[in-house]
């Protein structure tokens, strides 16, 4: 273990608070309130095309802190390593990982390693934590939300849970590249361009936007209406999908984000969003109505409405 943490892991992550190989790190007291999240990733394959388990449990995380108004600062990372896991597939897996922290500007501060029996672990799971500090300007919650607010989003969708799927079905070759990326950056700049405006944010992991979306209908009371050509999707995801039997809409995405604006404030939320590389596609999806059902619909390309609810299950076994 002293090797591998010498040889492997601390040429990649290491930092003044990791090196010193504590049972804790000491960390400067941020000003303000924290956000503290936690999360494990135990996606199948471990690397597919976009990203790995190592970039996608970096970006998890700290897209996690980003959406409840935090900048993130530090990360732990947990890792459970199957016997047998060659060298070099735990190496570039973690020059991945640190890759995707300085690209979103945090530190792994601590971390702890174990090693498992053959079998038991496909390879390796991860799991983070990640502390952020809370901005001023952190969106007002979802209580805030009333008819006539827009709901934006960032980008295309299911580009990540496809793209998984894809690496899972023999005989089929895509070009089609998961959408893994941290968020932080993206967020600031709305936040920042929209100062008290931004009602709510999320990141449509698991259940998509879909699942974002018939939530935020339940929990406001409100008629949310999707508009399906506003809903930017790949032509090779759509292929995919159908392919598949899958609804876009309630497929995973890991690096794309949903927001609540007043409506006043859309037009310069979406400049914002798109002058950003991770927000260039971005487009008003949706608006909340007056109604007081807690319903979502989407309004299609043929201009009849379809009920959208929040998936049932797990489509979409292990693809975070």
């Amino acid at each position: 273990m002293d090797e591998l943490l010498r040889e492997v892991v601390l040429p990649r992550l290491g930092n003044r608070w990791l090196d010193d190989l504590g049972d804790a790190a000491l960390l400067p007291r941020p000003a303000g309130e924290i956000a503290f999240t936690t999360d494990g990733f135990v996606v199948q394959p471990l690397f597919f095309p976009g990203g790995d388990i190592g970039r996608l449990a970096v970006c998890g995380t700290v897209n996690d802190l980003a959406v409840m108004g935090a900048d993130p600062l530090w990360l732990s990372l947990g890792m459970v390593l199957e016997e047998g896991l060659l060298i070099e597939t735990l190496a570039r897996i973690l020059d991945s990982a640190a890759a995707a922290a300085a690209e979103a500007g945090v530190a792994v501060v601590t971390g702890d390693t174990k090693v498992v029996a053959k079998g038991q672990a496909d390879g390796l799971y991860l799991t983070t934590a990640g502390i952020g500090a809370l901005r001023a300007d952190r969106p007002r919650g979802v209580q805030e939300i009333r008819p006539g607010d827009a709901l934006l989003l960032s980008g295309t969708v299911a580009d990540h849970g496809l793209s998984v799927m894809l690496q899972r079905t023999p005989g089929v070759a895509s070009a089609l590249e998961s959408d893994v990326a941290p968020l932080g950056g993206l967020v600031r700049a709305l936040l920042e361009a929209v100062t008290g405006d931004v009602l709510f944010l999320r990141d449509p992991t698991r259940g998509g936007l879909a699942g974002v979306a018939a939530d935020l209908a339940a929990r406001t009371g409100l008629r949310l209406t999707l508009f399906e050509p506003a809903i930017p999707v790949r032509r090779e995801v759509r292929y995919a999908a159908d392919l598949l039997g899958l609804d876009p809409l309630s497929v995973a995405n890991e690096g794309k984000v949903v927001a609540v604006v007043r409506p006043d404030a859309a037009n310069r939320a979406l400049a914002a969003l798109r002058a950003h590389p991770f927000g260039r596609a971005a487009s008003l999806a949706g608006r909340f109505g007056a109604e007081r059902d807690g319903l979502c619909e989407l309004e299609t390309f043929s201009g009849g409405r379809r009920i959208v609810s929040k998936p049932y299950g797990e489509d979409l076994p292990r693809i975070c």
